[in-house]
């Protein structure tokens, strides 16, 4: 996400991290554990994220179930700019504690860092349902309604420039975070935008006195505004916001996209974000994109073709890898995404016809088999 988009989207109060963050970490069952994930905190909080991420390696191979441990290694992770490792870990965690809201709106952020604000606005929504007074989500999905509005009467304004209602209701929201939004925590743009990245530490066990204390010092917000109610903000600034209902479900009306359109284009984004990766040879980022029980093409441990993969792509100058026509099947949880594959390196150039198999994790589309016929 942008320093802008941060302005307009202030995710998380940076007024009540410290307290929140320690408090938290005096949690753990075992005081030996407690101790080494508070001196881990402390080496997040001072930036030494390489030594903080050796520790939580270490810290999880004894303990791999501790989900303080799994959730901090997603914060640094998320601080040192790899989402795409960082959302496997958070969205792990909701599946395994649907119960904790942190790990969902953490990924909500790191959705909204990628523009994806509808996934935003579902796990923000998980988070509110299973905590009601989780007041931190509650704004942050007013502020994902809000830009969506935004962007929505942006459109509206390119392809109608002269749409007088659109611009009035486009100046609103610019005002209204202008005049609302907390300035940045850091100066620089890199600080400021790492001020907005961590988050609150999670535990599966209930809030201590300390904590709860703690949250009451937050700035109060209103519940989130959806889109529809934008263009009367004025009207209702003096009125309380109505409460959150779930949303019902309706059959899709002729001319809206079903629940499997709406996989396949989930499933066309993760493809396209995958050959995105490899052209701009962000290896953490591709890697990412295969789940854990990715079927290695020649038998080989995942280790060693991870390693071989590195090589290959960090060895050309430049690379560029482009998905054409692709052709999504969806079964469930499952897809097939069958595509022509065109591979560039300098005077190298490759046309493959690829399948790739893939399995939905969590709110994540993952490669589990890739298929190429020469």
């Amino acid at each position: 996400m942008t320093t802008v988009k941060y302005t307009i989207m202030p995710l998380f109060n940076a007024s009540i991290l410290a307290s929140l963050l320690f408090a938290t970490l005096l949690w753990a069952a075992v005081p030996a554990q407690a101790d080494e994930i508070k001196d881990i905190s402390q080496l997040i909080s001072q930036n030494q994220h390489a030594q903080a991420l050796d520790r939580l390696n270490n810290f999880l191979l004894l303990h791999p179930k501790d989900a303080q441990g799994q959730f901090l290694k997603g914060v640094v992770l998320a601080e040192e700019n790899k989402p795409a490792e960082a959302i496997r870990i958070f969205t792990d965690l909701t599946e395994k504690h649907p119960e904790l809201p942190e790990p969902y709106n953490n990924l909500a952020v790191l959705y909204a860092d990628q523009g994806q604000y509808d996934k935003a606005r579902h796990a923000l929504e998980m988070a509110i349902k299973t905590h009601p007074s989780y007041a931190t989500a509650h704004e942050n999905l007013g502020d994902i309604y809000a830009k969506m509005a935004s962007d929505a009467y942006d459109k509206a304004l390119q392809l109608d420039k002269v749409n007088a209602r659109a611009q009035t209701k486009l100046a609103m929201i610019k005002d209204l975070f202008t005049n609302t939004a907390p300035k940045p925590a850091a100066s620089k743009p890199e600080e400021a935008r790492k001020s907005a990245v961590v988050p609150v530490v999670a535990t599966p066990t209930p809030a201590p006195a300390a904590v709860v204390a703690a949250q009451k010092t937050a700035k109060p917000v209103t519940p989130a505004t959806p889109p529809a109610a934008v263009s009367e903000m004025a009207k209702m600034a003096d009125k309380p916001a109505a409460p959150i209902e779930e949303p019902r479900k309706e059959e899709p009306k002729k001319g809206e996209p079903t629940a499997k359109e709406d996989h396949k284009e989930a499933v066309l984004v993760a493809v396209h974000n995958w050959a995105k990766a490899w052209s701009a040879k962000n290896v953490d980022n591709y890697l990412a994109s295969y789940a854990d029980n990715f079927k290695t093409p020649n038998g080989e441990s995942r280790k060693a073709w991870e390693q071989s993969r590195k090589e290959r792509i960090h060895k050309p100058e430049a690379i560029k890898v482009e998905v054409l026509n692709p052709k999504v099947k969806i079964d469930g949880n499952r897809a097939s995404v069958t595509f022509r594959q065109l591979y560039r390196s300098g005077d190298n150039a490759k046309r493959t016809v690829k399948t790739l198999i893939m399995k939905k994790t969590g709110a994540t589309w993952l490669i589990e088999q890739e298929q190429t016929d020469r």
